[in-house]
């Protein structure tokens, strides 16, 4: 399977930049640091400066598109996941509280990363003061995870030499693992909260039925 991967992407390594920067469109980490990691090897034709700017690309439009989608729609797209109410209120309140901050961190805190361009669109940030601090940490998380994860291959072929692909696969393993087990927590507390939801909403009809007994019979 390693060999099979690497020749694809010795064959098809064109194809790279533009994987990395749909994937970093949406979130991407993974794979930035993996491509990364690969390319201290020396066995793929991964230039780590383009690697940087095609995530940096992905990233910065990715969040710029979240960011206006969430100051013209927010409220009734956020309205739609009932069980993300408490990541909400606290992402709103750092916004409000730090706001240059938070634009500048916001891609390293796991669990907000999705979401807090819609949030910052909502808050009111001005749509420049977004577009520079997103500019700005857009460049310093696509260096940081691209060079990361070239300097973590190096380490890794210094201490586990030619293990360092296992090791690298392990790690993907229980980075999918965990991003699995949250995505199957998060489905079952969005269908308890759309059941609770029901069930409140047929209680307050049951109520009003029993208030208004003679209500819809005719005289």
């Amino acid at each position: 399977m390693e060999e099979l991967i690497l020749r694809l992407i010795a064959e098809y390594h064109y194809l790279t930049y533009p994987l990395v920067l749909v994937a970093t469109f949406v979130e991407g980490e993974t794979i930035v640091i993996l491509l990364g990691a690969a390319k201290s090897a020396g066995e793929l034709p991964i230039n780590v400066e383009l690697l940087a700017l095609a995530a940096f690309a992905g990233s910065f439009c990715g969040d710029q598109l979240y960011y206006l989608i969430g100051r013209r729609y927010g409220a009734p797209l956020l309205n739609r996941w009932p069980t993300l109410g408490h990541k909400i209120e606290w992402a709103f309140q750092l916004v409000k509280d730090h706001p240059t901050l938070f634009i500048l961190s916001f891609r390293f805190i796991y669990g907000v990363r999705n979401i807090s361009p819609f949030i910052i669109g909502m808050s009111g940030v001005s749509r420049l003061k977004f577009l520079v601090l997103n500019l700005i940490a857009a460049t310093v998380w696509a260096n940081a995870f691209a060079w990361g994860g070239y300097f973590i291959g190096r380490a890794l072929e210094t201490y586990v030499g030619e293990s360092k692909f296992l090791v690298l696969g392990g790690l993907v393993l229980i980075i999918l693992c965990f991003s699995l087990f949250n995505w199957i927590r998060q489905r079952r507390a969005a269908h308890a909260a759309r059941a609770a939801s029901a069930a409140s909403a047929a209680a307050s009809a049951a109520e009003a039925t029993s208030s208004h007994p003679d209500q819809g019979q005719p005289s």
